[in-house]
């Protein structure tokens, strides 16, 4: 099982529990602000990136990051990357796109130390990520559609 968790470096942009959503902007060499969530909105874990990747909608690709610690923006977490969230997000021009989310485990983590795949995960967790990545979307006038969960070793292979 070991052979199949793949361990990467994730840049956090948006620390859990912010109602204000980050990107990385290369050209400053800084996070800039992106937007203010709705009230009663706010980031359930980590968000963060995996540098020099790119996913279909040009950023680098997407990684909550599943832990009882909420991490200082621009920290980097080495994280098991235990499943992904497959999905497509329609933007306001119509124009659809895969737009996944990893699912990583900080290598530090003690609460979630057993949690080596998506399955080890309570569903709740999981059903809690996907409504707010749909809810996250639709404040912005696009779309969510969860496409399907990936387990470690086909997240690990979707990475290659």
């Amino acid at each position: 099982m070991s052979k199949q968790i793949k361990i990467v470096a994730v840049i956090v942009e948006t620390p859990k529990g912010s109602t204000h959503k980050y990107d990385y902007d290369p050209s400053f060499q800084r996070f800039k602000l992106n937007k203010v969530l709705p009230a009663g909105l706010s980031f359930p874990f980590d968000f963060g990136f995996i540098p020099d990747t790119k996913g279909e909608d040009g950023d680098p690709l997407d990684v909550i990051i599943i832990s009882e610690i909420t991490a200082i923006q621009g920290s980097v977490v080495d994280c098991r990357i235990i499943g992904a969230i497959r999905a497509e997000q329609t933007e306001r021009d119509g124009s659809a796109m895969e737009n996944d989310r990893f699912l990583g485990v900080p290598e530090v983590s003690q609460l979630f130390s057993n949690v080596k795949t998506i399955n080890d995960l309570p569903g709740e967790i999981i059903g809690q990520l996907e409504n707010f990545f749909r809810n996250y979307n639709e404040q912005a006038e696009k779309k969510f559609s969860v496409k399907g969960r990936l387990s470690a070793a086909q997240a690990g292979r979707l990475l290659k």
